[in-house]
């Protein structure tokens, strides 16, 4: 899944700077342009991961939560000024998804 965010991002001329999280969810640290809707990437990093996921994966349906892959929300925050060291290491705690 990594390498598809970081792909996906390239896409919008942004940098996939961290990734992890939990079984139920994940976190990204994104650098990306003022231009860039953060709207748009996010529906792209989910769709573009939910296609491959599947094609690679097809058991996860099994798995999958009323049919998605990925919940319709998500929760976005600036973190200009705060030290990326501290961001780094939050998400660098988080565990790997499975």
């Amino acid at each position: 899944m990594n390498e598809i965010f970081k792909k996906v991002c390239l896409d919008f001329e942004a940098e996939l700077v961290e990734f992890n999280g939990e079984d139920d969810h994940i976190h990204l640290l994104i650098n990306y342009p003022p231009k860039v809707a953060i709207s748009s990437l996010v529906n792209s990093l989910k769709g573009v991961s939910s296609r491959h996921l599947r094609k690679q994966y097809p058991e996860i349906k099994s798995k999958l939560w009323e049919g998605s892959l990925w919940s319709p929300s998500y929760f976005a925050s600036s973190c200009g000024g705060a030290p990326l060291e501290i961001i780094k290491q939050y998400i660098e705690q988080q565990q790997t998804p499975h």
